[in-house]
């Protein structure tokens, strides 16, 4: 596929990212594109980076949590068994995972990004705080297994119009 059909995501990255060669010269991560609030539409979308300066930046300067736009072109499968996945030749970071500023705090809390909800993980209690992306209250999970029916809960909600 030529280069000259580039699409534009807005993603974010959920977990870290990996060398794709021994050498770290190319570097690979997936990431996740939720162009609307509805679950439904999300993507993970597996992305390669082939310049050597750009992959070293993914490896050693990008977090899970990071708000990406990246640039590249689709590597659409040529048989049933091969992946689609996103040639990555440009990459911007929009937001950097949200840091904590009180040092003793960031020992004991963590704050994640699943797609457009951000959680709260504090390590003196089970509990799991939810927001989405925009501030809006989600919930709050009794402990990170019930992540999953706090959202699926929230966006029936969301889809059935209540607050």
């Amino acid at each position: 596929m030529a280069t000259d059909t580039n699409v534009v995501l807005d993603g974010f990255l959920d977990e870290e990212t990996v060398p794709g060669d021994l050498h770290g010269t190319t570097a690979r991560f997936r990431l996740t594109v939720s162009p609307t609030d509805e679950r439904t539409d999300e993507m993970i979308l597996p992305c390669t980076v082939t310049d050597s300066e750009l992959a070293h930046a993914v490896i050693h300067d990008l977090a899970p949590g990071d708000q990406l736009r990246v640039t590249g072109y689709l590597r659409l499968p040529r048989t049933p068994d091969e992946p689609m996945w996103l040639a990555v030749t440009t990459l911007t970071v929009l937001e950097t995972a949200s840091q904590l500023s009180d040092p003793a705090a960031a020992a004991t809390a963590l704050i994640e990004r699943y797609g457009p909800y951000v959680c709260w993980f504090d390590a003196d209690t089970t509990d799991v705080e939810v927001f989405t992306e925009g501030g809006t209250w989600v919930g709050t999970a009794p402990e990170p297994n019930g992540l999953g029916a706090l959202l699926e809960a929230f966006e029936h909600r969301q889809a059935a119009g209540g607050e």
